[in-house]
């Protein structure tokens, strides 16, 4: 499958200044015209060149695009938020609020909220997954390795996150209290089809997704990483990609935070495939909230 590219040259193309990106809010919300809540029909409206805004041209009532959207009460300029879009569509690793910092010439606080509103775009759709669904479990942050706990009791405890990912589709990934058959079952309860055929290691937490529907085949990685087609190596590479993310961009991630980061990689592994620009794929989820 050919995938389309979107290059920082299409960006400038079509969004050369702010009126450009209000005109793109206005078509993507207003597809057959705006309607006046005052004329009570649609009406031709025409933009305001002192404020984000278009106004009725029968009885001048204004209407705000960016009204309610992640871009709402901002004062940055829209070619600004969909550079940093296009920013955290073009790169696999992702970008640290810092190098937005200087990639816009905006304060670290203003960058570091920007993205934390564009991650709140990338959340997974509510369709469950099916067919062949790979599902494991891992540890985030702290220095112990491949551990929840350290022996130095002082340092802090690893993140658990639990992932489930259909095999040529998408990707679910939880921030989770523990490993625990509480923390795990109603999350692919709530994400996986009954009747999926799951795949996991042997980890015990797992032993009784046949009871609840599930068809359950594991495979020990003591023994071998691969039997036939038993095997996790989809989500062991969707592991790699986050843990690489975060220690090599971010660093360190809040745990307040940590599902809007995961989502950020979750959203970046789904679209893979999608023939449509990832830039394109997050442009349609601006949303009025």
């Amino acid at each position: 499958m050919k995938l389309n590219k979107y290059t920082i040259r299409d960006l400038q193309r079509d969004f050369p200044n702010d009126k450009a990106c209000l005109d793109w809010l206005i078509k993507y919300f207003y597809p057959n015209g705006i309607y006046c809540k005052n004329c009570k029909r649609i009406t031709k409206h025409h933009p305001i060149k002192s404020r984000p805004s278009y106004s009725c041209d029968i009885c001048g009532n204004h209407v705000h695009p960016t009204a309610n959207t992640i871009f709402h009460k901002s004062t940055t300029p829209l070619t600004l938020w969909f550079y940093a879009i296009y920013l955290m569509t073009a790169t696999r690793a992702g970008i640290s609020a810092k190098q937005l910092e200087r990639e816009l010439g905006v304060t670290y606080k203003t960058a570091w909220r920007m993205f934390h509103q564009i991650r709140k775009m990338m959340y997974d759709d509510k369709t469950p997954l099916g067919g062949e669904v790979e599902v494991d479990e891992t540890y985030v942050g702290g220095k112990a390795l491949n551990r929840r706990y350290a022996a130095n009791f002082n340092e802090k405890p690893k993140e658990v996150v639990m992932g489930m990912v259909e095999r040529g589709g998408q990707a679910k990934v939880r921030h989770v209290i523990s490993s625990g058959t509480r923390s795990l079952l109603p999350q692919i309860t709530k994400n996986v089809k009954i009747g999926a055929q799951i795949y996991t290691d042997q980890w015990p937490a797992y032993d009784t997704l046949p009871k609840l529907g599930f068809s359950h085949k594991s495979i020990n990685h003591l023994e071998a990483y691969v039997h036939n087609n038993v095997h996790t190596q989809n989500i062991e590479n969707l592991w790699s990609h986050i843990k690489r993310g975060i220690m090599g961009v971010y660093r360190h991630v809040d745990p307040k935070y940590l599902q809007a980061y995961v989502n950020e990689y979750a959203f970046r592994y789904s679209q893979r495939n999608n023939p449509q620009a990832m830039f394109w794929a997050l442009m349609e989820r601006v949303q009025k909230v």
